[in-house]
């Protein structure tokens, strides 16, 4: 054996010709067989069992031993005559095979070289001989040991052309399987095309043929060699057909797998390259974006702008600038909350409680809320109403938000417009600018989870202009119900739908929001309180509030409604409740100070400790009340923080009749006074006027609380009064109050802001007011229990005022004008 030729398969990287298990291929010639053939097989043999494979005379095979037993016989066999027997095992599960756990027919084979594996294995490389048949056992321990035959192969073909055709076809079909299967290196070509020794060629082809253990038994047990070709002839044309089967399905789908591989070759290139220059691969983060977008209900137009945008990712560099920004865009995407919808609650009557329960009064709004929930119920589908609460500061329409997302069961979310002047606060940026960032509307929904919030807008009308664009302008769009289905943001560049937002606004001053924008709203009005309203508002809302803030409970303080009624009377002066607030806020905090320092108080409150607390009142009525004076006239006013009372003083002097404006009055009230005066000049006679008055005595009219910017039409009886007054030195009546605007036809037409006005005549403790007849569709709507008390006077003509305003007597000591 030792002219053999071993081919080592590391060498020309080739495991096996069909399977994997044989590492050492031997080129044996004719002349090695007939020296094989002629060597005699001992008559006792020691058994070494294989689990998964059959040895072929002839083939070099490599086994790892790892069965004790196998161990002890390799080394008692490597130290003798090297010879042993292999046996196939029938079950290679079986842990310590008997006689009748393997075949009966084996292979002597040769130990070549023992090799001692770093696992603490034994490898052992060994060559077959000669076949034979196991007769009898003789020993199990320490291993097998049997007393064999040689197996004679039958050689004595009739017809060499045929058995030489057969093995041609042997050779050439392994050929064929090495050219059809890719899998198979071209050196085993090499191997086949060398073997010139028939017998060896079956043998060697057959154990390296991807068979089975038992098949391979089989073909090891035919005796004749030309029935052992034609099954490997047998077996070698199934396993090309096999081949050619599965090449043929590889060809038909190549072209549709090709682009696919590319891509994916492609990207596992640039996969590399990013790992290689940025450390980390950004693989699993896309996986778990598009596994997110998979559950979004966007619409198709969004999905493809996500797919767009996310492939550009994926060709991105993490280490660029632009990584981020493409990364926050889609994180954007993902996050903004596509089509899911909180559900409406339909219980109107929990409703209305929940409205009552937060708010006093407020009846309007509270109605309004309710109509849109009863729509909603009926119809089930409703584009939102834009809703602008406007009224005076600290009455509640911020608050009133909270309550009706409560109502409604949806989430609530706020946003601030006072000061804002960047358009791109509304629109957003686009996301080619450093530091891109979406408008705040869409930042507030990706915020609050839900795509048909309760969104305040809060104080709308403080929105400016710069340089940097028009809010107002932008906001167009979104409070359109007709347009904002599809509000378009810079940074998003994908429409959003908006018509499921209850928007509601809130304003101080309707005539700083542009008509166009003012148009698209419905305007509620949000008047100020009676002082019997704050009374109950500071009893249910306020105190408790201040009680919890302050860490006190209710038995630690309690206020009466008189001591509630001398606080609001004597130490505010608004139409909302936000300065009553501080001034509850500070009686609690008396209280809390009290019993930190372990003081003795009234948990009742007087009046007196009101004063002790707060002070003398700061606000007294009898001001209001001053009527002993000519000239003197109540007027009333809207302001931004509700109604109040003004008053206008006229005085004569000697001079060449010159009239003077003072007061820090604005255009439209100076124009006022001046139509009064040509108004009464023109009609001197029918008041009883001497027409030589103007021209003897000048005239000054004056607005106490000079400090402060005023301006408007609502004073236009008021100072045509006055001047009557002055000039006929008669009084006005006593707790009377007025307001209108003039023309020099002598008409008395109508101003806004009634309810407010009203309410500043209460708090003044004013009992009669005049107003224009065109007024009294206002004063109705007003809740009867505000005007209790009021006794209103509507006229048409100025005649008609003067007549009602002014006492038929002069005042005392009236000054006597000479002519």
């Amino acid at each position: 054996m030792s002219k053999s030729k071993i081919l080592h398969l590391d060498s020309l990287s080739l495991q096996h010709m069909f399977n994997e298990d044989s590492e050492l291929i031997p080129l044996m010639t004719p002349e090695d067989e007939e020296i094989i053939n002629k060597e005699e097989i001992p008559q006792v043999l020691p058994i070494l069992p294989l689990r998964n494979t059959v040895l072929f005379p002839g083939v070099v095979i490599p086994i790892t031993a790892g069965r004790d037993k196998s161990i002890q016989l390799i080394k008692d066999a490597n130290k003798g005559d090297k010879i042993i027997g292999v046996v196939a095992q029938k079950n290679e599960e079986v842990e310590e095979p008997t006689f009748n756990d393997i075949y009966k027919t084996g292979v002597v084979a040769q130990i070549l070289r023992v090799l001692k594996m770093p696992d603490g294995n034994t490898t052992v490389i060994i060559q077959g001989k000669k076949r034979f048949e196991i007769e009898s056992v003789i020993q199990e321990q320490p291993y097998l040991k049997a007393a064999v035959k040689e197996a004679v192969e039958e050689r004595d073909i009739d017809n060499q052309k045929e058995f030489k055709a057969i093995i041609d076809s042997v050779k050439q079909q392994a050929l064929q399987v090495i050219k059809e299967n890719p899998m198979l290196p071209t050196e085993a070509s090499f191997a086949i095309k060398n073997i010139h020794s028939d017998s060896f060629l079956v043998n060697f082809i057959s154990s390296n043929m991807d068979l089975s253990v038992t098949q391979k038994q089989v073909i090891l047990e035919k005796d004749n060699l030309k029935e052992r070709a034609l099954l490997t002839l047998k077996n070698l044309n199934k396993e090309l057909q096999k081949l050619k089967l599965r090449n043929d399905i590889q060809s038909k789908t190549r072209s549709d797998l090709d682009q696919q591989q590319r891509e994916y070759y492609l990207h596992q290139q640039l996969k590399t390259i990013q790992e290689e220059l940025g450390g980390v691969s950004n693989e699993q983060e896309l996986e778990e974006m598009r596994a997110k977008a998979a559950t979004k209900k966007w619409n198709k137009e969004v999905a493809k702008t996500f797919e767009k945008e996310i492939n550009r990712l994926n060709r991105m560099n993490p280490q660029m600038a632009e990584y981020g920004v493409q990364r926050n865009y889609l994180e954007l995407l993902l996050e903004l909350p596509w089509g899911e919808y909180s559900k409406d609650k339909f219980d109107l009557k929990k409703a209305q409680k929940i409205l009552d329960r937060d708010h006093f009064g407020l009846e309007k709004v509270k109605e309004r809320i309710i109509e849109h929930l009863a729509v909603l119920k009926l119809r089930n589908d409703m584009k939102s109403p834009i809703i602008c609460l406007y009224g005076p500061p600290g009455v509640g329409k911020t608050s009133l938000g909270k309550s009706i997302a409560e109502a409604l069961g949806r989430k609530y979310t706020r946003m601030s417009l006072g000061g804002l002047r960047d358009e791109a606060e509304i629109r957003g940026h686009r996301k080619t600018y450093i530091g891109a960032m979406p408008g705040r509307l869409i930042q507030n929904i990706k915020k609050i989870g839900t795509s048909n919030p309760v969104f305040v807008l809060d104080e709308i009308d403080k929105l400016g202009q710069s340089h940097q664009g028009d809010p107002s302008s932008a906001m167009l769009e979104v409070l359109d119900p007709e347009q904002n289905t599809e509000f378009y943001d810079n940074y998003l560049e994908v429409g959003y739908d908006f018509s499921k937002v209850l928007f509601i606004a809130t304003a101080n001053n309707l005539a700083q929001i542009p008509w166009a924008l003012r148009d698209r709203m419905e305007i509620i009005n949000v008047t100020g309180y009676t002082i019997e309203e704050k009374v109950e508002i500071a009893k249910k809302y306020l105190l408790p509030k201040q009680l919890k803030e302050h860490g006190l409970a209710t038995k630690d303080l309690s206020l009466g409604k008189t001591q509630i009624e001398k606080i609001v009377e004597g130490y505010t002066r608004e139409s909302g409740v936000r300065g009553l607030e501080k001034q509850v806020a500070k009686v609690v905090r008396y209280a809390a100070k009290s019993i930190a320092m372990e003081q003795e108080y009234n948990v009742s409150l007087t009046n007196e400790d009101i004063e002790t607390i707060l002070g003398p009142a700061r606000l007294e009525r009898d001001k209001y009340e001053n009527n002993q004076v000519a000239g003197v006239v109540t007027g009333l006013a809207w302001t931004s923080v509700g109604g109040d009372i003004l008053f206008i003083e006229s005085i004569l002097s000697k001079g060449k009749g010159s009239l003077t404006i003072t007061g820090n009055l604005g255009k439209v009230m100076k124009e006022s006074a001046t139509i009064a005066l040509e108004y009464i000049k023109a009609h001197a006679e029918e008041f009883g006027i001497d027409p030589m008055l103007f021209e003897k005595y000048n005239i000054h009219i004056h607005v106490p609380e000079g400090a402060t910017p005023k301006d408007g039409p609502s004073a236009g009886i008021t100072m045509l009064t006055s001047l009557i007054s002055v000039l006929t030195q008669r009084k006005v009546k006593n707790k009377l109050a007025m307001t209108g605007e003039i023309t020099l036809r002598g008409k008395v037409l109508p101003v806004g802001g009634i309810k407010e006005k009203i309410l500043a005549a209460k708090r003044a403790n004013i009992k009669e007011i005049i107003l224009c007849e065109e007024n009294k569709k206002d004063v109705a709507e007003i809740k009867e229990s505000y005007l209790k008390g009021l006794t209103f006077h509507y006229v048409t003509e100025m005649h008609e005022v003067i007549d009602i305003a002014l006492t038929k007597q002069k005042v005392k000591n009236a000054k006597k004008l000479e002519m």
